[in-house]
């Protein structure tokens, strides 16, 4: 809209185009209920003072010169930091309301109140600057904004003190880092129906994926009480991702990550005389629960998608469940300022080697490594003792800590979750920071050398000491195109988004035994038989971790089920091969609960492993288990692209066994496309080709066993490391064979093993030989591309 002078403008009247006289904040608030409450975006009614009021408030007091004096007296070093700002905001807090522009509030508060029909509304007073949330800098809580203000009076004060917080220590700093200049940026504040989270919930949520910036994810955290907790990462909020391209489809649930916060604590309304808002603990059912229901995510998922399609960019947004009606609103929504930004066609990739003890753990933000002195500050007004270069380490970073964040080389703290405001700040700046750790400032001390990991996935590590690490520029601009399809091996689905960028072909290999390992941890007999699970320890692990599980079998299912869908939705809608697990009898009996279930066998390499688990009857329905979650993960969340593939098949009579218990459990060859592999690693797959042709849809080599059992070699002997060699003539005639024979009846094959990632010039052996995929780690994937174009050609 167009004014020459006007003090207040209800959201209705509002566009994303008027941020220059409400603000990015305002300005975006207007455009959703103008735009989008028709496609179900739901925004507390609202208005906004005008830029026009605050320069008008600003002249009326004669604070032009007051700020302008100041500012140039800290430019020239003759006043601190802190004393400019309390300098400028006294000046300002003491100033009077003109009496149009008081009167044009109480109005329009009188008008909300009437809206809404609710005498003394209460509503939330936010600060709007005219520079703030626009593409290239998020502003993320510089501004003050008050909870739960009650009456015309504590209205026009909670203005005032916003006008006040345009110019706290921080946003000053955030203003030079940014290059705003300080006189050029007014204020707007948005005064805001109340939504009842006190006794719902709230969070954050954005369109895109915070830390690898894979864009078909939708991340949202959630903590009980209002929201500021989750903003000043107060709390670790629930964290859940939905992957976004099936969310059209209402029959399905494509909840890719869902991790449950600690949320220590929720902030409520406060009765107290003169105290509007309080934080207290949370109890021990809220802390073991999540906020939100797998509908509710999948709502704020949808709501997320349709507010980055209109805007046309990903999105940074704030909601809020009311606690009575249980409706969700949007309360905020700007764009997305850091991953948005990032140059597509590099991808930087640090590597750890060699490290110290692990001495905390968090979630990562950003993704690199660095090494440092920790500077331990528990207190805000203790900043000044920062040392430039130091790892931080704090309960908790809100906006106040702008000023050292910037000269830190790493954050680390003991609250806050992925969309905290340290969280954003710390990605503008560049940061690598360890957020929601727990006891970080327990274990830390002061000029403690450690390193910071953000490297390994959605965990951080702290480590003792300084850690070996590399750090790679990959160049994706130039990456060749190439007959042979080149794939990934993925284990990790904490790290598989980093990968996202790579134009690969999908994922050639995952491995679900890294899933259970790691994420389930206990063996699936421990879960089906928990009854009969004797060592009280273990009875009292397994009890912790499937909490809210009366089903103990269904938490196996689900984790299982969950975690294999971030590998699947980094590769779709190219396909993910799915090795179902190929632990060994003395891996299984490593997993919680496992020695009781597990025999001791002298040779696990060559004994009880892969296919020949899956018909047994002292694993049988183990297997059943990880059949009921790729049933889940393709029926139920929608990743048809995910091909099963069985380890060590030893005979085609075993093959035989093994589908039919899988088609009894829902997967079924052949149905609504489903296809099914068989690894390559024992010389019978290759003596008996055909016959593995007419029981699977194709074939991956695995080249360590088939080395293994080709040449007789023990690939984990010392005395013979010498002699093992995947580029052996015997092997390559092994690997020449399945291949020719397998595409004499129509088959495809693959290789999934180390050779092309430690051996790229074995990649040419494979193209002369007629490979139709190769799948390798991706620090390698370069270099094989490269070397599969030169043989092609």
């Amino acid at each position: 809209m167009t004014t020459d002078s006007v003090a207040v403008i209800f959201f209705d009247n509002l566009k994303r185009e008027d941020v220059a006289l409400v603000g990015g904040k305002n300005s975006s608030l207007g455009e959703m209920v103008q735009s989008l409450a028709a496609k179900g975006i739901a925004v507390p009614p609202g208005f906004a003072t005008t830029s026009d009021a605050f320069r008008s408030f600003i002249d009326a007091n004669g604070l032009g010169d007051v700020i302008a004096d100041s500012l140039a007296e800290l430019t020239a070093g003759k006043k601190t930091l802190a004393q400019t700002g309390q300098k400028i905001r006294q000046a300002i807090a003491a100033g009077d309301w003109p009496h149009d522009i008081e009167e044009a509030i109480r109005q329009a508060y009188r008008d909300l109140c009437r809206r809404t029909g609710q005498e003394n509304l209460p509503v939330a007073v936010r600060s709007s600057a005219t520079a703030e949330d626009l593409p290239d800098a998020s502003f993320a809580g510089q501004q003050e904004t008050y909870l739960n203000v009650v009456g015309e009076d504590e209205l026009l004060a909670a203005c005032r003190n916003c006008y006040a917080s345009l110019f706290t220590d921080r946003a000053i700093t955030y203003r030079t880092v940014q290059g705003f200049d300080h006189t050029q940026v007014a204020l707007s504040v948005g005064v805001q129906q109340m939504v009842r989270s006190d006794i719902g919930g709230s969070g954050v949520m954005f369109s895109i994926d915070t830390e690898s910036g894979f864009d078909k994810v939708v991340l949202i955290n959630a903590a009980w009480g209002l929201g500021e907790n989750v903003v000043q990462g107060a709390v670790t909020p629930d964290e859940f991702q939905v992957y976004k391209p099936f969310l059209q489809d209402e029959t399905l649930s494509p909840i890719v990550a869902k991790s449950l916060g600690a949320k220590e604590m929720k902030m409520i309304y406060s009765s107290t005389p003169g105290e509007t808002i309080r934080n207290v603990p949370t109890s021990k059912a809220e802390r073991g629960q999540f906020v939100l229901s797998d509908a509710e995510v999948l709502d704020l998922a949808r709501m997320a998608v349709t507010i980055e399609d209109h805007y046309g960019l990903p999105m940074d947004m704030e909601w809020a469940r009311d606690g009575i009606t249980g409706e969700l609103f949007i309360v905020q929504a700007r764009p997305e300022t850091v991953q948005s930004r990032m140059d597509a066609g590099n991808l930087k990739s640090y590597t750890v080697g060699a490290h110290g003890e692990t001495l905390v753990t968090g979630i990562s933000v950003g993704s690199a490594v660095t090494t440092g002195l920790v500077c331990l500050i528990e207190d805000v007004k203790d900043i000044d003792q920062f040392v430039e270069g130091a790892v931080l380490v704090t309960s908790t970073t809100d906006p106040d800590w702008v000023p050292i964040m910037k000269k830190a080389s790493a954050i680390v703290t003991d609250h806050g979750g992925r969309t905290s405001h340290a969280a954003i700040v710390s990605r503008e700046l560049g940061v690598p920071a360890i957020v929601g750790c727990g006891d970080a400032t327990h274990v830390l001390h002061s000029e403690q050398e450690i390193t910071v990991s953000c490297a390994e996935g959605d965990t951080g590590f702290v480590y003792g000491g300084t850690a070996e690490f590399t750090v790679e520029q990959l160049d994706l601009d130039h990456v060749p195109e190439t007959k042979t399809r080149i794939m990934l091996n993925l284990a990790n689905p904490q790290t598989a988004a980093r990968w996202w960028k790579l134009p690969a072909d999908g994922v050639g290999l995952a491995r679900m035994e890294f899933v259970v390992s790691n994420t389930i941890k206990v063996h699936p007999e421990a879960l089906l038989h928990f009854d009969e699970v004797r060592d009280e320890t273990v009875r009292t692990e397994i009890e912790a971790m499937t909490a809210g599980y009366d089903d103990k079998p269904q938490y196996f299912i689900d984790q299982l089920a969950i975690g294999l869908s971030r590998i699947a939705a980094v590769a779709y809608p190219n396909p993910m091969i799915l090795r179902m697990s190929d632990f060994k009898t003395n891996e299984y009996a490593d997993l919680l609960g496992g020695r009781q279930f597990e025999p001791h066998e002298e040779n696990p390499m060559i004994g009880w492993r892969g296919a020949s688990r899956y018909y047994d009857d002292g694993y049988r329905d183990g297997f059943v288990l990880e059949c009921r979650a790729v049933a889940k993960l393709r029926n139920e969340m929608g990743f048809d692209n995910v091909i099963i593939m069985i380890p060590f098949c030893r005979t085609p009579e075993e093959a035989d066994r093994v589908l039919a218990v899988m088609k009894e459990n829902g997967l079924e060859r052949g149905k609504d496309g489903m296809q099914v592999y068989v690894m390559c690693e024992v010389p019978s797959n290759v003596i008996l080709a055909e016959e593995f042709c007419k029981r699977f849809d194709g074939f991956s080599i695995g080249s360590n066993d088939l080395t293994q059992l080709t040449l007789g070699i023990d690939r984990d002997s010392d005395k013979l490391a010498s002699l093992f060699d995947e580029r052996h003539p015997a092997v390559v005639w092994m690997i020449r064979s399945i291949i020719e024979r397998a595409h004499a009846k129509g088959r495809k094959v693959g290789l999934c093993g180390q050779a092309p990632s430690n051996y790229p010039d074995f990649a040419a052996v494979l193209v002369d030989a007629g490979i139709d995929t190769i799948s390798v780690t991706p620090d390698s994937f370069l270099a094989v591309k490269n070397i599969v174009a030169a043989a092609e050609k």
